[in-house]
């Protein structure tokens, strides 16, 4: 899909005017911070959670700038009138500086195959810590180095390994075990928060799901009933290996919350609530 209009600092401009200068120093040094928002013929998805998200990852790492939840709501809001009513995803750029600068630009979503969700996906680990575990931040090249690693060995993702040598989270998606009808997550305190994963968890308690936070060493992954990812694109899919070790069937548990949250995601007109 090809679009023709992106925003900076809410003024909507052809796409062939999107560029940073090379003598951007933040934009060079990864100083600021982004968000992935999933439109739905013209509905943008849970974007108050992704806007508050934002303004907090800006916080973290002193980012200050004078883009209000206000002016963003109606940056997104032109640009998806002009865009039109489609499905697609959009980005926020807010890069610091002296200068700030607010982007949003539509690009064309990479939804999974749908095999990966009737039969799981494949994943690798690989030992990585990201500094701010709560902030969604430009200086990425950790997590693309192991997402390059996972694509090269036919993976999907790749899970983070901390010091400790427990799963922390995946370069792009949130991580899960499952033991029965309990979620297991890696702590929050190390965790980038995200959205899909709180509307995920909103679903798992009204369906009867419980949740434990606690350390998961990748022999516990492989131990456990089950496991899943999630994100903006994907949802939820079944993890099927990691580094290679099947985690035999996709318990019936979570194709039961897989099918709820798909039902929910369906009628939630955008909203969490």
């Amino acid at each position: 899909m090809d679009f023709r209009y992106f925003s900076k600092n809410g003024e909507i401009l052809p796409i062939e005017e999107a560029a940073v200068p090379l003598s951007n120093i933040e934009y060079q040094y990864g100083f600021g911070v982004y968000e992935n928002i999933r439109v739905n013929d013209g509905i943008p998805f849970f974007l108050n959670d992704h806007i508050e998200r934002l303004q907090e990852s800006a916080r973290i790492i002193n980012l200050e700038h004078p883009f209000s939840d206000t002016a963003v709501h109606g940056g997104i809001a032109a640009l998806i009138e002009k865009t039109g009513k489609k499905t697609y995803n959009l980005k926020i750029l807010l890069i610091g500086g002296r200068e700030p600068s607010l982007f949003i630009l539509p690009l064309n979503p990479l939804f999974p195959d749908k095999k990966l969700y009737r039969d799981g996906a494949d994943l690798i680990t690989h030992e990585c810590e990201r500094p701010f575990p709560h902030a969604k931040t430009l200086n990425m090249l950790q997590s693309y180095l192991a997402y390059k690693k996972a694509r090269e060995a036919g993976a999907y993702d790749a899970l983070l390994v901390n010091k400790k040598g427990c799963i922390t989270e995946g370069t792009r998606t949130n991580f899960f075990c499952m033991r029965g009808r309990t979620l297991i997550s890696p702590p929050e305190s190390e965790i980038l928060l995200g959205v899909t994963r709180k509307a995920v968890l909103n679903v798992a308690r009204e369906n009867g799901f419980a949740l434990e936070e606690r350390d998961i060493r990748i022999a516990d992954a492989r131990a456990c009933d089950g496991a899943f990812v999630t994100s903006t694109s994907s949802k939820i899919v079944p993890v099927r290996s990691i580094d290679s070790h099947p985690l035999g069937a996709i318990p019936a548990a979570l194709r039961e919350l897989m099918e709820a949250f798909d039902a929910f995601f369906s009628g939630s007109a955008g909203t969490l609530t």
